[in-house]
């Protein structure tokens, strides 16, 4: 037996041990969103929208002040990217027709 060559009964105790692991992660996920859904009275939106505010991804806003400061924030974001970006997109666009032939 070379050392390259795994044993039969190891390979079958890591392919059933890597099937009841899978198994018991998903019924505790399972049964993690079950959880969830059932303490927001089973509205899915409810629940992602409480997920997204969990992890960071969205905000509640408790004053008109603090949402348009966010939207200012984001407005600028978007207004830096479009000036990095348009000099690189009116070279493209403006490139001489030989550099674009097909050669």
């Amino acid at each position: 037996m070379s050392k390259k060559e795994i044993p039969l009964k190891s390979m079958t105790v890591f392919k059933f041990s890597s099937i009841f692991l899978g198994s018991l992660i998903t019924i505790w996920s399972s049964a993690a969103v079950l959880s969830g859904l059932a303490q927001v009275n089973w509205q899915v939106s409810e629940l992602l929208r409480q997920y997204l505010i969990t992890v960071g991804l969205m905000q509640e806003f408790h004053t008109m002040s603090d949402f348009y400061t966010h939207i200012k924030g984001v407005e600028y974001i978007i207004a830096v990217m479009f000036l990095g970006a348009f000099p690189a997109f009116y070279a493209y666009l403006n490139k001489p027709a030989e550099e674009t032939a097909a050669k």
